[in-house]
């Protein structure tokens, strides 16, 4: 039996990470550690292109991960683990990744083409301990401060849930104090 059908009938004919039956193939995740079942996986055409070409990423189109995370082939583990890490910036996917559990070994297989790991000129968001702070995670106010533009005063000590970045300024990060939308220094936070 060639791979293809091997494939199809393990994904019962579908895309093995966003279900989708149109225009399916083979796809080799690359480093190769295996040339069998255990080193491939079965695409469809938008999940290809995508995975392949980082700038046509539509971090939509990868809600299906939510699904396809658990699966129980490495392969298909191990590319939902990067494309998870590519998104990460997004928030929802830190929640995903936060959840996902691989071994060692298939940990450092997904790490192996550097998906997700910082790039030269990416800005990193540090708390006043020098914590990297990332989409989606909680932080407490070290200091008690003024809200520009309002009367209210966030307290010392009031968690911020679910922060979002300021991908321009490493310095701003925003989040919910007391129901309101506020941009935060991040010198005066520590995360959670």
């Amino acid at each position: 039996m060639n791979l293809e059908r091997e494939l199809e009938k393990r994904s019962n004919h579908q895309c093995e990470l966003c279900t989708g039956t149109q225009k399916l193939g083979v796809f080799e995740v690359q480093p190769t550690r295996n040339n069998g079942l255990e080193g491939h996986l079965l695409v469809c055409e938008i999940c290809r292109e995508q995975m392949e070409n980082p700038e046509s990423t539509d971090p939509n189109h990868w809600r299906c991960l939510n699904d396809s995370m658990w699966s129980e082939h490495t392969p298909v583990k191990v590319m939902a683990w990067r494309m998870l890490s590519r998104l990460r910036k997004e928030g929802w996917t830190q929640d995903l990744l936060d959840m996902f559990y691989l071994e060692d070994d298939i940990l450092d297989w997904a790490k192996a083409t550097a998906e997700g790991a910082p790039t030269e000129n990416q800005i990193i968001h540090r708390d006043s301990n020098g914590a990297v702070i990332e989409a989606g995670d909680s932080v407490v106010l070290i200091k008690d401060l003024a809200v520009k533009g309002s009367s209210m005063v966030a307290k010392r000590g009031t968690a911020v849930r679910r922060v979002s970045l300021d991908h321009e300024n490493a310095e701003y990060i925003e989040g919910k104090v007391d129901g309101q939308q506020i941009v935060i220094l991040t010198k005066f936070v520590k995360k959670m």
